[in-house]
């Protein structure tokens, strides 16, 4: 079943539309009063004073307590391996060198 827009939700529409595009000019003036308008000054507000908090006191400890020293307990060692002979390395053929052209395009 289709919806059809009834016409009478349009018509209010288009009123409050022509209602606000004629009230633009009062708003654009009275936007210019109240940045010409100058306020009086209020006096700044004083802060109260913060009290000052007592010092707390810790307990001293005389030092830390040492902790023992762990071994660190060494890595097995690799086995070498076999010397690999060297393999040839690819060599790349020379590029001829381009003479420049003699003719303008």
């Amino acid at each position: 079943m289709a919806y059809t827009l009834s016409p009478s939700f349009v018509l209010p529409l288009l009123l409050i539309t022509l209602a606000s595009s004629m009230n633009g000019t009062t708003m654009v003036a009275e936007a210019r009063h109240l940045l010409e308008l100058t306020l009086p000054e209020l006096p700044k507000p004083e802060l109260p004073s913060i009290p000052t908090l007592p010092k707390v006191e810790l307990p001293h400890f005389p030092e830390f307590p040492e902790f023992p020293k762990f071994e660190v307990p060494k890595l097995p060692e690799l086995p070498s391996f076999p010397d690999l002979p060297e393999l040839a390395k690819p060599t790349l053929p020379a590029i001829p060198a381009l003479k420049p052209s003699t003719t303008s395009p």
